[in-house]
């Protein structure tokens, strides 16, 4: 394999331009001007950044040189200055200096720099450099991997030039660079078995017992079910109704090993929608145990001819077990993967099957590729890049898609001992948990980083290194808040279920005494630079038009983690997938200049009012700010647009603290809302008193059964 690839070099334009890679090394730098063989290159530098020797000496022996500074009070006064060395179809060639950022990030650059670049008034070539051999899982062949992958972006016009144009031209042509790693080509079943090999020691430690089992074990356990699995059924899908745990993770693994489709149900969802969930998985059978149906009664369990009970097979199998306790030691993974016909299924085809959690409607289902997943897996991995021997604590339900991929197949591929517990709201326990096996990494929500507030030891949590919270907005308060009692600050990151889910993630930023630039990896209100591999647009909400990074849009989403499309649902596939694989996502944010995403809102949680689009998220940030209210503790409030046939929505206001004098209690909050700044469009017009605000078991708000209280 070539040690560098070229992909599109068609796009390098015949006449001038000023070159834009996102970071650059002596080697690449040397590719780079065989695409340029012939023109002459001058090399544009930035005054105060350094270089490593074999570049700037280089540079130096080549005689052609050009220097600017980001400070410049007129840059495009400077660009014209510039100009005359594209004359001839010449290139100027801008080399970025050393910089200290997270692995596999596509821009090394800092903003101020692209910023002075755009404002030149030059034509400009975005240049994407991927690294695979830098960011890679534990389980790949480094030596088999390119040192890099240089993908040609866009040439952006003079006229057109601009930071935010920059920043999505580069961060598709990355995606193109990234979408070529061979991983993506592969099968989750034998990455997961690979990661079951290469880490025999680590293990699962199941605190509903305590009991610790090595991968090693594991093993073994699952290839023998899988026999099992497969003799039971012909459908090409099997239902697990299991917690986290020692079993969720077996049979998980077992199903995938049987060269079949897990679907982890949402035992917490109403009948209807679990009773949907499997009739559009088409399952016959249900793994599950003996002590789950006793405590989850409420769950419509099918007749037990259908249910296989885990801890009733294993010991039946025993004989198995053995068996391939001893193959699966004494045969490489390779081998043992093409024993058991595990490559059959990869890349395109259907690894997993996941539903939505049903917020605003019907669970849709979201099939996930072998590409997905282990590009989802690849993505995570990377921007962590954890040391050996590290822990995550798994708490999250298997049928919510964070829980499933980060807490899941992420630990078992990378080989990070887990530690799980079947509920996240236990959080004396789950605190525990933290403290009796060191645990490093803690993924919650913030309604279940809310529990930790109230009763825990701050001692109980000191080996966390990251907490990570996603699936509804982290509220600044609650950061401030759990940072000051347990010395780390949460870092909130956001995803869905169509993107496997995670494509943004805050984490602590790095530090470097070399002199090189550092770039932000965490800002406060964003949810995170977008991982490795995934390009993103803004549109229109009302007209679809193409709308500039900065500026509030409708987020779509491309990469090899965005899903092809629902299950048997061509119509809503077609409402959010372009023909093209973007994701329109039914987001509201925008990108600032460093590359941080600020979500605003789901679509579905904004009011068209009079033509306005009004931000139910925001409107509940005033109500709790105005009337004092501690919503780190819990959620006492909630906005929830209703139909309005003079303006097309009115605001309505669900409130637990509602006492009964509403009228009057709705014109005070509106009088304290405007002097807060709100107008007197977004207040609320009605309150409605209720026991409490519903939730999902996420802990994202449920729109419908709001929208279901306040009449709507």
């Amino acid at each position: 394999m070539s040690a560098i690839q070229i992909l599109n070099p068609s796009r390098v334009p015949a006449t001038g331009f000023l070159a834009v890679p996102g970071r650059l090394d002596f080697q690449q730098l040397l590719h780079l001007e065989k695409q340029f063989f012939g023109r002459k290159i001058t090399y544009l530098i930035e005054e105060d950044d350094q270089h490593d020797i074999a570049l700037r000496g280089h540079m130096e022996k080549s005689g052609n040189g050009a220097m600017f500074t980001c400070t410049d009070n007129n840059p495009a006064l400077a660009g014209k200055e510039l100009a005359v060395f594209l004359d001839d179809n010449g290139v100027i060639l801008f080399i970025p200096g050393r910089a200290t950022t997270r692995l596999a990030t596509p821009i090394h650059v800092p903003s101020s720099h692209l910023k002075t670049l755009t404002a030149f008034g030059l034509p400009l070539l975005p240049i994407a450099i991927d690294c695979p051999r830098e960011s890679c899982l534990g389980i790949e062949r480094v030596s088999s991997l390119p040192a890099a992958v240089i993908a040609f972006g866009k040439l952006i016009s003079a006229k057109d030039a601009s930071l935010p144009a920059l920043q999505a031209n580069l961060l598709e042509a990355f995606a193109d660079a990234y979408a070529t790693r061979e991983i993506l080509k592969g099968s989750l079943a034998t990455a997961l078995l690979q990661g079951l090999k290469n880490n025999p020691n680590e293990c699962i430690v199941d605190g509903s017992d305590d009991v610790v089992l090595p991968y090693s074990k594991i093993l073994p356990i699952a290839i023998a079910l899988s026999k099992h699995i497969r003799a039971e059924t012909d459908k090409p899908r099997v239902a697990i109704v299991l917690p986290p745990g020692k079993g969720g993770l077996i049979a998980n693994l077992a199903v995938l090993f049987a060269g079949k489709i897990p679907v982890n149900l949402n035992f917490t969802a109403s009948h209807n929608a679990i009773r949907s969930s499997i009739r559009q998985a088409d399952v016959d059978r249900f793994i599950t145990a003996d002590s789950f149906i006793r405590k989850v009664t409420a769950f419509p369990w099918p007749p037990n001819r259908d249910l296989i009970f885990i801890e009733r097979v294993i010991p039946e199998i025993k004989k198995q077990i053995v068996k391939w306790g001893v193959i699966s030691k004494l045969l490489p993974a390779s081998f043992l993967a093409t024993l058991l016909g595990l490559n059959k299924r990869c890349g395109a085809d259907e690894a997993i099957l996941l539903f939505t959690s049903g917020s605003s409607g019907e669970p849709k289902g979201v099939p996930l590729t072998h590409r997905n997943v282990l590009a989802n897996v690849t993505q995570f991995a990377t921007r962590l890049n954890l040391e050996r021997n590290t822990s995550i604590l798994g708490c999250l339900p298997l049928f919510h898609s964070f829980g499933c991929t980060v807490t899941l197949w992420y630990p078992v591929i990378e080989g990070i001992n887990l530690v799980t517990y079947p509920s996240p709201l236990e959080t004396k326990r789950l605190a525990e948990l933290i403290s009796l096996h060191q645990v490093d990494i803690l993924l919650a929500t913030p309604t279940f980083l809310r529990g930790y507030m109230k009763r825990i030891d701050p001692a109980q949590l000191e080996s966390l290194k990251f907490v990570v919270t996603g699936a509804e907005k982290l509220p600044q308060r609650l950061a401030d808040a759990f940072e000051e009692k347990f010395g780390i600050r949460p870092m909130e990151g956001y995803g869905l279920t169509e993107t496997s889910p995670a494509t943004n993630v805050n984490l602590p930023s790095l530090q470097d005494a070399s002199g090189s630039h550092v770039l932000a990896a965490q800002r406060d209100g964003s949810v995170g630079q977008l991982l490795p591999g995934i390009a993103i647009r803004l549109i229109d909400a009302v007209t679809d038009a193409p709308v500039p990074l900065n500026q509030p849009g409708i987020i779509v989403l491309n990469g090899p983690n965005v899903f092809s499309g629902y299950l048997r649902d061509e119509k809503r596939t077609g409402e959010v997938l372009t023909g093209d694989g973007w994701f329109r996502t039914g987001d509201v944010g925008f990108l600032d200049a460093d590359g941080f995403l600020h979500i605003q809102g789901r679509i579905s949680r904004f009011s068209k009012i009079a033509g306005e689009m009004v931000p139910h998220e925001t409107i509940e940030a005033a109500v709790n700010q105005v009337l004092g209210l501690d919503s780190e503790t819990e959620r006492k409030i909630a906005i929830v647009g209703i139909p309005d046939e003079a303006k097309g929505e009115a605001i309505v206001l669900l409130s637990t603290i509602a006492n009964h004098a509403l009228e009057q209690q709705c014109i005070d909050l509106r009088y304290k809302l405007l002097d807060y700044g709100l107008t007197s469009l977004w207040c609320p017009r009605v309150i409605v008193p209720v026991q409490e605000i519903p939730l999902l078991a996420s802990g994202k708000l449920d729109i419908k059964a709001c929208q279901n209280l306040a009449g709507g």
